[in-house]
């Protein structure tokens, strides 16, 4: 049974580049997912001062970027089903109306409708990355990140960040469930990072995927003068792996939502394509 990705498409300031939308369709199609793309369109509150209508004409801008949202909404539902018909790929759409505060909280309560989400990660702008981060930590489904202009390698290869965790545990097992047959997983544990807490964890569940018939070998690399979100990206992309799956770490802390340092630089600059599960 063919799995379903939400695709959810920023209306406001600015609509996602249509280069994005290119590659999350070719993504899509490698990977033998349908779309449902939602346009998450700017819902603004009214205002009552009269000042403001005397002196501003408020309700005109918000009239103006309502509208400015919607009509970059159904641009983008368009460029999407003519990508997607011409890749092959299944396509419905769907559109919501959210404050703009909220639209990361929108788009996570769709998610988790839907096998996994694709995120395509604009190179501009801060408001990709809230959304990723609510989609990630809040649909309780998996969540792949797509830089803006990515050029889509086979999806047979793929990299695990492995630390024994939950998370990480939770990616590998969404990883294997999204994409089936893979011709290569290679189980990467970064050193020097963080105490682990066993020097053979990725030799155990590599011999726990041998044993399920994922041709799966284990590697130990040092973490480099940089983020780990970094060094993890560079080894998978120099490994040949077209996927990055790992797991992602945040905590709450005096009202201010602390990502971990691999998931931060990651939602910071995404190199391929990452598989994030929380």
């Amino acid at each position: 049974m063919k799995k379903t990705a939400l695709l959810p498409l920023v209306t406001y300031p600015e609509p996602l580049p249509g280069e994005a939308l290119a590659a999350t369709v070719e993504f899509a199609a490698k990977a033998g997912f349908d779309l449902f793309a939602l346009s998450l369109e700017a819902d603004f509150p009214d205002v009552a001062n009269a000042l403001s209508r005397l002196l501003l004409d408020v309700p005109e801008m918000i009239r103006r970027a309502e509208a400015q949202s919607r009509m970059g909404g159904e641009g983008l539902l368009k460029a999407v089903a003519a990508l997607a018909a011409q890749h092959g790929v299944e396509s419905e759409a769907g559109r919501r109306r959210s404050a703009q505060e909220l639209v990361g909280d929108a788009a996570a309560e769709e998610a988790r409708y839907f096998d996994l989400t694709v995120v395509p990660m604009p190179k501009v702008g801060e408001q990709g990355r809230a959304i990723a981060e609510a989609i990630v930590f809040g649909s309780g489904r998996p969540t792949i990140l797509l830089p803006e202009a990515l050029v889509v390698r086979g999806l047979r290869r793929a990299v695990v960040a492995w630390d024994g965790s939950r998370v990480a545990a939770r990616a590998v097992n969404d990883m294997l469930s999204l994409f089936g047959g893979m011709d290569q997983v290679t189980i990467v544990s970064v050193l020097n990072e963080k105490p682990l807490h066993a020097d053979d964890l990725g030799d155990r569940l590599a011999a726990q995927l041998i044993k399920r018939g994922v041709p799966a070998r284990a590697l130990a690399v040092e973490l480099e003068d940089q983020p780990i979100g970094a060094t993890l990206q560079d080894f998978a992309i120099q490994d040949g792996a077209g996927l990055l799956a790992m797991g992602a770490y945040g905590h709450s802390r005096l009202r201010e939502f602390v990502l971990g340092g691999a998931t931060r630089t990651i939602l910071e600059d995404v190199r391929l394509p990452v598989l994030m599960s929380h």
